[in-house]
């Protein structure tokens, strides 16, 4: 068989599934988000896709579709770009970027704290206090992807969703800058030296660079939806500049004078497009609604891809067990503790003091990136940090979705009255207008 049909054949299977499990985890009340990465796990390769049936481990591993869900997250960003409309960051944007910053700075010191002293505890060597720092600020991490689809498929509205995909936005930022300074804190424990450079001044640098990128981008992108009217043409524009986008912040600059380095961050990068984009666009909203529908499948093969990429071996080894799960308890009361504290210092509604720390639990994207940076520390705190991180985000993704929607359920921004399948609105419309059509008829017959 050849290549071109195993992909094809590969993703087919990866869509059905996701499709077909999403039919049974609505049965249980359960998020889309989650059917999909169950069914990422059962036709991975360790589990059908081992017998043919999906993702192997070998010449059609998922890491083999890892441009899909580069460019998945690339749309997701620039979704998340839609939330900082300057109307509502009048509104919310001093209350977000102060919680988003601190709950952030909260959840790393409480990991940090509990890694830290965990590593007394165990035997010696099974948890570096370098690995315990790295862990601390992988912990600052939030799945903007699972947040956005638990978001979008109960059409979430209310004061908790109005601050969470912006603060989840700024984890992003934020968890570029802790990662980098802990990672330089762990590399001058190891060496005894200490890097100003790798520490402060690349995060920075990364931040900068992609925030400049996604302006330059939104601006451009906004040009040339001018030069077009009809409404899949400039749809066909909004799916290319962030394409684009993407694909620019692949790009990497090493072995610059001083120790510098230029990295960028698609997910900023991205995110930025979006946000330039919707404050000077008077079609902003009918556009982005426009690439949502067109993205919806690659969303689910994203979902599927990052089911099967899960490493379930971690739980072959009890040392991975015990740390993850100790990490596990501590990022999610640190993501909880800081967000309540947060939001009572701003004063915030009493909604997203009580359940924002929630919806802040999902974990992945960002998080695996900071892992595999890890691996570059060499060593056992390499291969810890990232097989912890796996532990994590197998647990956070397989739950997180669902504590989301009911943190946004008790808060009053999920309601279930008046839903309507698309199924059963197409079916209305149709008979709306064949009695449309029949008065018309009648009309014209009376007279």
């Amino acid at each position: 068989m050849s290549e071109t049909a195993v992909i094809l054949i590969t993703l087919s299977i990866a869509l059905l599934s996701g499709l077909l499990l999403s039919r049974v985890m609505k049965k249980l009340q359960l998020p889309a988000v989650t059917a999909y990465l169950i069914a990422g796990v059962l036709i991975g390769p360790y589990l059908l896709g081992s017998l043919g049936f999906g993702f192997n481990a070998d010449s059609n591993a998922p890491e083999k579709y890892s441009i899909l869900c580069d460019l998945a997250l690339g749309f997701i960003a620039f979704a998340i770009g839609n939330e900082f409309r300057v109307s509502q960051l009048k509104k919310i944007g001093k209350q977000a970027t102060v919680i988003g910053i601190l709950q952030a700075v909260v959840t790393t010191v409480v990991t940090d704290a509990v890694l830290i002293a965990l590593s007394f505890i165990l035997p010696d060597g099974m948890l570096p206090i370098p690995a315990a720092i790295i862990l601390g600020a992988v912990a600052t991490a939030t799945a903007p992807a699972a947040t956005l689809m638990v978001v979008r498929q109960y059409k979430a509205k209310g004061p908790v969703t109005d601050i969470l995909l912006p603060v989840v936005a700024l984890d992003d930022a934020v968890g570029l800058v802790v990662f980098a300074i802990s990672f330089g804190v762990a590399d001058a424990i190891n060496t005894g030296t200490v890097d100003a450079v790798s520490m402060i001044v690349n995060p920075l640098i990364e931040v900068i660079v992609s925030l400049v990128l996604g302006a330059a981008m939104g601006f451009l992108f906004n040009l040339c939806e001018r030069l077009f009217h009809s409404r899949s043409k400039r749809m066909a524009v909004s799916v290319t500049f962030v394409m684009l986008t993407v694909a620019i912040s692949s790009l990497k600059f090493d072995n610059l004078p001083g120790g510098i380095h230029i990295h960028f961050s698609s997910l900023l990068a991205c995110m930025m497009l979006g946000t330039i984009f919707c404050n000077i666009c008077d079609f902003s909203e009918e556009l982005m609604a426009r690439a949502d529908r067109w993205t919806a499948p690659l969303l689910i093969l994203f979902f599927v891809i990052s089911g099967a990429e899960l490493k379930l071996d971690v739980f072959l080894n009890w040392v991975f067990v015990v740390i993850g799960v100790v990490y596990i308890i501590a990022r999610s009361f640190g993501k909880m503790f800081g967000a309540t504290v947060s939001a009572k210092l701003m004063k915030a509604d009493d909604n997203v003091v009580k359940y924002l720390g929630i919806t802040l639990l999902p974990q992945a994207g960002v998080a695996l990136g900071m892992a595999s940076q890890a691996l570059l520390f060499g060593g056992e705190v390499g291969t810890l940090v990232q097989s912890i991180t796996l532990f994590a985000v197998l647990i956070y993704e397989l739950v997180g979705p669902f504590l989301t929607k009911v943190a946004l359920t008790k808060a009053g921004d999920i309601q279930s009255e008046g839903k309507v399948s698309a199924r059963e609105e197409a079916r209305i419309q149709i008979e709306e207008k064949k009695h449309k059509s029949h008065s018309e008829k009648r009309h014209f017959r009376l007279r």
